[in-house]
């Protein structure tokens, strides 16, 4: 068996953050990983399906359970371009995922140790395993080469 690295798996969800890219979307992609295959690969489609929970990884994480037949995430690991926010933290935890891994840190809304730590708060049924900054930079300058081209873009007039 062939046995690939974070970097490797990172840049499988860098491959969805792109999409997300591409269609308009904030530019976050994942990727759920169990016995090193990839079970579940999702972007961002909180515009495309006008539904503000529709983020990479929650999307990943309902494909990972109907792949596994589960909801219980006890042995997948979910690989995204961006730190989570509180509400995907919270899934991340209630699915119990065994481990996470980021690419850029979100200081002013992450779930999972920059504003919030709701992946590893005591009081939690699970806490998750979180290992951060892989491949950071790549995550970070697709992220502000997206906002960037966004504020470029002329306003809509009302």
């Amino acid at each position: 068996m062939i046995v690939f690295d974070d970097a490797y798996y990172m840049r499988r969800a860098l491959n969805e953050a792109l999409q997300a890219a591409e269609e308009g979307e904030v530019p976050v992609g994942a990727v759920a990983v169990h016995d090193g295959k990839i079970i579940a690969r999702a972007w961002n489609q909180v515009e495309k399906l006008k539904d503000a929970t529709a983020h990479a990884e929650i999307i990943a994480l309902t494909q990972a359970s109907a792949m596994l037949g589960d909801w219980r995430l006890e042995e997948v690991d979910l690989y995204v371009t961006k730190e989570p926010c509180a509400m995907c933290a919270g899934a991340l935890v209630n699915c119990r995922l065994r481990r996470l891994i980021f690419g850029m840190a979100d200081p002013r809304c992450g779930g999972a140790g920059s504003a919030l730590n709701i992946t590893g708060f005591p009081g939690m049924l699970h806490q998750v395993q979180v290992t951060s900054g892989v491949l950071e930079d790549e995550c970070k300058e697709l992220m502000q080469e997206f906002f960037k081209k966004v504020r470029q873009r002329p306003k809509k007039k009302i």
